[in-house]
């Protein structure tokens, strides 16, 4: 189970998770810094938190992804 290798689609798919994570981890970062509800501030910051978490673990999936089909 160690040389496990994702599949071509598993890689493609995590890969856009991946980037769909980054890009609301940027989003939820940049508004913390305009907002001014501190509930609403609260809730992005948790979201930055969870999104770090969840790109962390992702990121661990993704280095077994092929990037050649011939592999």
């Amino acid at each position: 189970m160690e040389n496990e290798k994702l599949a071509l689609h598993e890689t493609m798919v995590t890969h856009e998770i991946l980037n769909f994570k980054t890009i609301c981890l940027m989003k939820s970062k940049l508004m913390q810094g305009i907002c001014i509800d501190n509930d609403l501030k609260a809730l992005m910051e948790k979201e930055v938190q969870q999104s770090v978490i969840a790109i962390n673990e992702l990121k661990t999936f993704y280095e077994g992804a092929r990037t050649n089909y011939m592999q």
